[in-house]
């Protein structure tokens, strides 16, 4: 029997996942390597044999996606499966030109061949792109459920940056959760204010353990996406986040309109901080591909811990490291919070950055004046923390999700920037979640 060589293109989350669901254990396909794109550090790793399964007892290595055209000619390869999130179009169907230029096929796995089904009910929370508010609306559905006195476990995308061996199964319940599966950064931008929350968390590589381990915990779990990917698990009630700061984007990405096309629930959320016409330009959008599902409005209301502090001063701003980068927006939630509580001056750190965040400053020109809170290393950390202490400034105004003060040791104050989605009246999101609790099963 001839098998077909197979490249999988990742950034450490869907094709692992894509791996494990359709080739783990299928001696039709030989997966020869794993490429990686948008996330550094993650190439040069070997996806191990106790997660590849008997078919691959030297695990599969993990390219760099630059070197795709040597791995085509080199395993003489058959098919590239794409499996990465948050790109363009455009951008796909030119790799996927590049593809068939070599003469292999180009892949898209769907949903029915990728998702699993859970015995709970699930509830799934995707977007359009990176930074529309998932994570906002994820903690408070985990609230609306509390309230009602039922259970909600999230489980998050994958995020295996590490140790892809000790990864398989990730459970988050405490701070000290962090440190034991040591934890970038960008992990632990979405998992602390769960924890906080009081919300139990998984997340990982094998979803299948994962998927059984949350079913024992939860009566409602919650599926938290990352980027703009289609969830892991089969919903029972499919909610997709919108952004009109980024008009034209929900038709635009991949697989960020595959989300809108499948949604019950589209949340239109900054509506605070929009244009008008932008936000009637995405209920356009959305109704033109997607006229079933229900539009919601949502406020994304930016808080912060001590507000006088701001007024006035010099400040640094760290934002979110995905939504400014790959997320492809100028400003967050820090940036809206320096304007709202006036902020006297925003200090560009760009002259002060060292080691990859200069680099990450060169590959997002467009990101000006902010601090993207890139840790996908211990190293880049450390280069993050010389980059902030290098800046001068009165106040750090922080707008990471996580507390940076238990990650580095500072010598600037910080004050926190918090953001949470706020209904319009009648609580139409909450209203909306109680119904589909309120079915039978």
């Amino acid at each position: 029997m001839t098998r077909k060589n197979v490249v999988i293109m990742g950034a450490a989350g869907r094709d692992f996942h894509n791996f494990n669901v359709a080739f783990r254990n299928n001696p039709l396909y030989r997966v020869k390597a794993f490429t990686a794109a948008q996330i550094p550090f993650i190439a040069g790793r070997r996806y191990p044999s106790s997660l590849a399964g008997s078919l691959y007892p030297s695990g599969i290595p993990v390219i760099p996606e630059m070197e795709l055209d040597q791995l085509l000619v080199k395993h003489r390869i058959n098919e590239v499966v794409f499996a990465y999130s948050d790109v363009s179009h455009l951008a796909v169907m030119h790799k996927a030109s590049f593809v068939l230029s070599r003469g292999a096929d180009f892949r898209l796995l769907g949903p029915d061949a990728t998702m699993l089904k859970s015995r709970k009910p699930v509830i799934t929370v995707c977007a359009v792109r990176t930074g529309c508010g998932k994570s906002e609306v994820t903690r408070y559905l985990c609230g609306v459920l509390r309230e009602k006195g039922i259970k909600p476990v999230v489980v998050r995308h994958p995020m295996p940056y590490g140790d892809l061996a000790l990864q398989a199964v990730e459970r988050f319940e405490h701070f000290a959760d962090l440190s034991l599966y040591k934890c970038t950064i960008e992990e632990r931008e979405e998992y602390e204010p769960l924890i906080r929350q009081g919300v139990v968390v998984y997340a990982g590589i094998d979803y299948q353990r994962i998927l059984r381990s949350a079913e024992r915990e939860g009566d409602v779990l919650i599926w938290d996406g990352g980027n703009n990917d289609f969830p892991f698990f089969r919903p029972d009630l499919e909610i997709t986040i919108t952004d009109p700061l980024r008009p034209g984007d929900e038709t635009s990405y991949f697989p960020g309109e595959v989300n809108l096309r499948r949604a019950n629930i589209v949340v239109i959320n900054k509506i605070n901080a929009a244009e008008k016409e932008n936000i009637r330009a995405v209920e356009i959008a959305v109704k033109s591909v997607n006229p079933a599902a229900r539009i919601i409005r949502t406020r994304s209301k930016v808080s912060v811990n001590r507000p006088a502090d701001i007024k006035g001063k010099s400040v640094l701003i760290i934002e979110d490291g995905p939504t400014i980068t790959h997320g492809g927006l100028a400003g967050g939630a820090g940036f809206a919070a320096a304007m709202a509580f006036r902020a006297g001056r925003i200090i560009d750190p760009r002259p002060y950055a060292v080691g990859s965040i200069a680099n990450i400053f060169r590959d997002y020109p467009h990101i000006g004046p902010l601090l993207p809170a890139m840790g996908y290393s211990t190293a880049q950390v450390e280069e993050l923390r010389q980059t902030i202490e290098a800046t001068p400034c009165d106040l750090i105004l922080a707008a990471t999700p996580i507390d940076i003060n238990r990650i580095m040791n500072l010598s600037k104050p910080v004050t926190r920037v918090s953001y949470d989605i706020e209904e319009e009246k009648g609580a139409p999101l909450k209203t909306a979640v109680d119904a589909f609790l309120a079915k039978p099963p």
